[in-house]
């Protein structure tokens, strides 16, 4: 018998990907002698990861009129992001208690393959997930349906048992999650939606979980 599987977005679904980027930040205009303007800019530019981030960097370069290359920049950036990233006790016990309980649990996230997968290291998530899919790596990105089917594939099942998708971005994890056949948690931070069509709506991914269970 096929596992029931749930997929996990990352960024602000299981890791708090915004108050990581607010602490870069901060560090990054302390580093620099840019002062609270500084943070405070890199925060807004950032869009709450909206922004992409090439583009990104290429505004920061300019705005502050630095010396490195963008990409220099860009490459700094992911290499110290996973060590700022926090992954909640009660979310890891909580992908602990879907393990016990028979899910397979997988993680389908957009990024850079080697800021992503550090975050999942460096938080503990490797070990309580079966797999996961990273755009990056993938060359696919979320709401694209095949993300969601490799991230499945990775987790030892596929999408033709149907699944969950948890995830706060209204169109790459409801929509896709959908599109890709699965039933939907949309985590509402407060920020953005209603994300129509969501099965279900959770404050955070705890409370996701226990939706799971129940």
């Amino acid at each position: 018998m096929m596992r029931p599987l749930v997929l996990f977005d990352l960024d602000n679904t299981l890791i708090d990907r915004l108050a990581a980027f607010q602490q870069w930040a901060a560090e990054f205009a302390a580093a620099r002698g840019l002062g609270p303007d500084g943070a405070a800019w890199l925060v807004e530019t950032d869009a709450d990861g909206s922004m992409p981030m090439d583009v990104f960097f290429g505004l920061v370069r300019e705005h502050f009129g630095l010396a490195e290359p963008a990409e220099d920049l860009w490459r700094a950036y992911r290499t110290r992001l996973p060590h700022l990233v926090t992954c909640r006790p009660e979310a890891l016990d909580g992908l602990d208690r879907l393990r016990a309980a028979g899910w397979a649990i997988g993680i389908v996230t957009n990024g850079m393959a080697d800021n992503q997968t550090g975050k999942i290291r460096r938080t503990g998530l490797a070990e309580r997930v079966d797999g996961w899919a990273i755009s990056g790596a993938e060359g696919v990105r979320k709401p694209d349906v095949r993300l969601f089917e490799i991230g499945a594939a990775r987790c030892g099942t596929s999408l033709a048992g149907g699944g969950w998708m948890v995830g706060d971005d209204p169109e790459k994890d409801v929509a896709g999650g959908r599109a890709a056949g699965l039933r939907t948690i949309w985590i509402d931070r407060g920020l953005a939606g209603p994300a129509d069509g969501a099965d279900h709506v959770a404050a955070d991914v705890v409370a996701a979980i226990d939706v799971l269970m129940g």
